[in-house]
Formats: structure tokens, C-alpha cells, sequence
């Protein structure tokens, strides 16, 4: 796999008139191998540590030669989906429950966002962390304790009020970043952590070296959760190993799908949605263990959101 070194971290200002630019700042390049857009793309990420700002620094560093593009570091989904629907990124990487939450107006949102999918990227798991001395095992062991269920406005946070209602747990919760979260835990202040991510994340990893951590398994909430909230939800398992538990551990998944705007010009759209496919082995992160999704038949499925018309186009003809 090529490890990229040249990761670039874009800053708020580099955003303000990200899409707002529109065709009228096209110009011709090549964009693998076709004639593209030559403008400067604005990635809407995540925390610093996690999946979302590893799999977009990779990104941003194939799609830079052709299209200029740099990374925007947030607190996550609902983040994200503010600043793509607002214009201040072009795109956006958004869990699928709260892609589904944003589209249909649900809260937070008072009326449905219009926005456009140009892939289906890879899959989050997420993962309660607790001590490994910890008695907890399940969700229902934590009624009352001192819980982190992500920083404010990330996919977690939504994830995590809805587990403890489908566990029927109430908690003392807290919203708090993966790095704060992870010192208070290792420092006795916290009880969990919730973290929506890739596996093995490696602030986690990191956490595990100061303060040996288990994962609890989530999947007795599967059904309700996806009875209240639709299939967003899946099964998936943490290999063994991972943070250094011996035994495999069954959690939840979430598709992360990358947003736009419908006002992204389709060539644009299209450009990203080839470099996805054929850049494909150079965008896993190195920490990444059986989360990629990126090859033709999972980037299109992109339910709740529908496909960009360019990066449909760009698909068709790549399949073709």
C-alpha cells in the first residue's frame, strides 16, 4: 500500500467559497486521464486521530495533482453535513444514519437538506470502550456511570443517545473529543467512551498502551435500533487482536458515505468519483483492517442519499 507522506490540512479559510465557485472556475486539466476541473476542493473531515481525517488527508493527496484539495478537520457528521450544505466544502464525510436524519429534516434539522452522494466509502464501527478491568459487559452495565458518547455533532453522538434509549439505559453523559475522552479514561474519569471509527483507530491503540481497554459487544441493541431507525444499522466484528483483546468482539456498523452539494458541477463530481475507483488500493489507511468498501458495486449504494448525476456518469462509464 502507498503510505502518503504529503498529507495536506486545509483550515476554515480555505473553505468560504468552496462551492460557491462553480463551473465558472473550471478550467482543463487531466484528471485520471480525462480532460477535468481545475479548481481547489474543500474535504470536510473529522477529529484529528480517527478514520475520517486519515481516509480524506489520502484523498485530498490524490485528487490535489488535478484539482487542488485540502482537508478541513471538524467534529464530524453533523459538521460536515452543515458545511457542505452551507457551501463552506464541497464534500463531506457523513455517517448514513445521519445522512438519513439530515435528508429527512429530522433533529437537528428543521427542514430536509438537499445533497448528493458520490460514494459509498467504507464502513464505521463503533466501539464502547471501557478498562479491561471493568465489570461492565454489556450497555446495561453502564446505567448511571460516567459516559463520553462522542464530541458534539459527531455521527457518535447521534449513534449514542439512540443506543442507550434502545438499551434502555440512562447514563451520566458527556460529549467529549476522542482525545479528551480517551485521557479521562485512562486517567479514572470517565467510565466509556463511544468512538466511531475505523479499526483499529489509533488514538485507541495509543489509549490501550497507557491503560489496557475492552470493547463491549453492542449487538443486543441491533434490533430495536434498526426497527426505531431503518437498516442503517449491521452487524460487524472487530477482529481479535485489535486493541489487544484476545477474542473477537460483535459491534454496529454505519456506512460513511462522501457528500455534496447538488450544486457541485458534474464534471467535478465526476473527477472525484474516478479517483475513487481507480485510486482505490492507495486510499485505505495504513490502520485500516476490512473497513474499504471501495470498488464499483459498494460505491454506488448510497441509500438514503441519492448519486451526484456526474459521479453516476463517471461510474457508468467506467463500468462500461
Amino acid at each position: 500500500m502507498n503510505r502518503r507522506s504529503a498529507l495536506r490540512l486545509g483550515l476554515a479559510a480555505l473553505g468560504l467559497g468552496a462551492v460557491g465557485a462553480g463551473a465558472a472556475g473550471l478550467t482543463g486539466r487531466a484528471v485520471g486521464g480525462h480532460r477535468g476541473p481545475a479548481r481547489s476542493l474543500v474535504v470536510a473531515a473529522g477529529e484529528p486521530g480517527g478514520f475520517y481525517v486519515e481516509f480524506a488527508s489520502l484523498l485530498a493527496a490524490r485528487l490535489d495533482a488535478d484539482l487542488g484539495a485540502s482537508v478541513r478537520p471538524t467534529d464530524g457528521s453533523r459538521s460536515n453535513l452543515e458545511l457542505v450544505h452551507d457551501r463552506r466544502a464541497d464534500l463531506g464525510l457523513v455517517l448514513a444514519d445521519s445522512a438519513a436524519t439530515a435528508t429527512g429534516g429530522g433533529p437537528p434539522f428543521p427542514a430536509p437538506l438537499p445533497l448528493r452522494a458520490i460514494g459509498r466509502v467504507y464502513e464505521n464501527y463503533m466501539q464502547l470502550v471501557v478498562a479491561e478491568e471493568d465489570p461492565a459487559g454489556a450497555v446495561a452495565d453502564l446505567a448511571g456511570r460516567r459516559i463520553s458518547l462522542g464530541a458534539p455533532g459527531s455521527g457518535a453522538a447521534l449513534f449514542g443517545e439512540r443506543l442507550l434509549a434502545a438499551s434502555g439505559v440512562t447514563a451520566a453523559v458527556d460529549h467529549r473529543s476522542l482525545t479528551e475522552a480517551a485521557a479521562d479514561l485512562a486517567a479514572g474519569r470517565l467510565d466509556a467512551l463511544l468512538w466511531s471509527g475505523g479499526v483499529p483507530t489509533p488514538a485507541l491503540v495509543a489509549l490501550a498502551a497507557a491503560r489496557p481497554i475492552r470493547l463491549l459487544d453492542l449487538t443486543a441493541a441491533l434490533a430495536p435500533l434498526r426497527s426505531a431507525h431503518g437498516p442503517v444499522y449491521q452487524r460487524v466484528v472487530v477482529p481479535p487482536g485489535t486493541y489487544g483483546h484476545r477474542a473477537a468482539v460483535a459491534t454496529i456498523g454505519v456506512a460513511n458515505l462522501l457528500l455534496t452539494s447538488p450544486a457541485l458541477p458534474d464534471d467535478v463530481a465526476a473527477a472525484v468519483a474516478r479517483v475513487l475507483v481507480r485510486a482505490a488500493p492507495d486510499l485505505i489507511p495504513p490502520s485500516a483492517v476490512g473497513t474499504q468498501y471501495l470498488d464499483l458495486r459498494s460505491l454506488i449504494t448510497t441509500a438514503p442519499v441519492p448519486l451526484h448525476p456526474g459521479a453516476a456518469a463517471a461510474y457508468r462509464d467506467l463500468h462500461g
